[in-house]
């Protein structure tokens, strides 16, 4: 499971955020990620040990690179934590919503 504090707090940084997102299409290598970015491979490789850290990417040899792919239990844990927040907002809304009509009616 995905320690959602560390997650968030990873996602926090808009480099790392933009990393994240780059991965969520499929798994690149330092190289790749880099060439688009502002940032130098080494900064790029210590945004991904953060991320690492934090549990939402893996990675994984090929040859002679190393590529970095999100971790699907990563995404899914983060998505329940959010959910969990929707599903509060929709009970309350709901009991909001059947109050009123009692009130009304």
């Amino acid at each position: 499971m995905t320690n959602t504090a560390a997650a968030l707090a990873a996602l926090g940084d808009p480099t790392r955020k933009t990393i994240f997102e780059r991965l969520v299409d499929g798994p690149l290598a330092v190289g790749e990620l880099a060439g688009d970015l502002p940032v130098s491979r080494p900064a790029v490789s210590q945004h991904l040990r953060v991320l690492k850290q934090a549990g939402l990417v893996v990675d994984r040899r090929e040859g002679t690179r190393r590529l970095y792919q999100v971790d699907p239990q990563a995404l899914a844990d983060l998505r329940a934590y959010f959910d969990a927040f929707w599903d509060q907002s929709l009970a309350a809304f709901r009991a909001a919503a059947e109050s009123k009509e009692q009130t009304d009616g």
